[in-house]
């Protein structure tokens, strides 16, 4: 059987030797397949990696919508946030007002006009507040002592309201206050917020006393208050300690202005030993200093 040649001559140049190849028909034929299959693959590889790119750009396109989007995300956290501490400013403002001119739930009794005259006063000092305070408290108990000078607080103590003990005027704690009442920065969290009450710095372990007469509604630990104290004192008002270290009192329990009901610890989220005081009026937080110190 006759083989078949390709017969391919190649000219160097002029100078040159000519040369003459032969290859077999199987191989020329071979090449030619390989030929096809590289081009093929190579095809394929080029659309693979345009296939790639295009991926890594909608990656990339998306990834950078993410961040605009968490960008976005953060700033209407914080403009919420902001909003927020806005709305409890504004309804605690809202309750003091409505109480003041008369515009409380009906079925709560009307604070008496001397507390709201206290609440106004930008002279009465603390220390001033907590001698009055006690001499009332001494006065309801019949120890008696030196009456306070004080026109305000002596109107309190004559208002047959203020006489039943409801009105938290008395320091729950002595020590320096540390953080007010109303919008303020996070110590945790480092963003702003609003602080429904005041922070007094005591060493831990100093007693906690009960601020007004009342019930105890609540006493157990209570998310980042940790162990908390809720007291209602009626005509709508409601006293909380928070951070305690002990709780001294069981729910239900009546309590006394002046009784030791816990000790300063801290317990939840706090950053040093303190206690949270709170007031409540119609479950709207009040600023406590103006009971406190006018």
């Amino acid at each position: 059987m006759e083989r078949k040649f390709y017969t391919f001559l190649i000219f160097p140049g002029g100078h040159g030797r000519l040369r003459k190849i032969r290859l077999p028909f199987y191989c020329v034929h071979l090449l030619l397949g390989l030929s096809a299959i590289g081009i093929i693959t190579v095809t394929a590889l080029a659309g693979s990696y345009a296939r790639m790119l295009l991926k890594v750009s909608d990656y990339n396109s998306l990834r950078t919508e993410r961040e605009a989007l968490k960008t976005q995300y953060r700033t209407l956290e914080t403009v919420v946030s902001r909003t927020n501490a806005k709305l409890g400013s504004l309804q605690s403002l809202a309750a003091e007002v409505a109480l003041t001119y008369g515009f409380g739930e009906p079925r709560r009794p009307r604070l008496s006009q001397a507390l709201f005259l206290l609440a106004s006063q930008s002279n009465f000092n603390v220390e001033s507040s907590y001698n009055a305070s006690l001499y009332a408290f001494r006065l309801m108990k019949g120890i008696g002592g030196n009456p306070p000078t004080n026109v305000v607080m002596q109107s309190l103590i004559s208002d047959p309201q203020f006489g039943r003990g409801t009105v938290p005027s008395i320091w729950p704690v002595r020590g320096m206050l540390t953080a007010g009442f109303g919008q303020r920065m996070d110590p945790l969290s480092g963003e702003g917020a609003f602080h429904a009450g005041i922070d007094i710095s005591a060493p831990s372990g100093t007693p906690v006393e009960a601020t007004a007469d009342g019930i105890v509604f609540c006493a157990s630990p209570d998310a980042g208050y940790g162990n908390a104290i809720l007291i209602d004192h009626g005509s709508g008002i409601t006293t909380k300690y928070g951070h305690l270290s002990r709780m001294l009192v069981a729910v239900g329990q009546e309590v006394e202005r002046g009784q030791v009901i816990g000790a300063v610890g801290t317990t939840g989220k706090t950053t040093g030993p303190h206690l949270h005081y709170e007031v409540h009026v119609n479950d709207t937080p009040v600023n406590p200093s103006r009971y406190l110190r006018g």
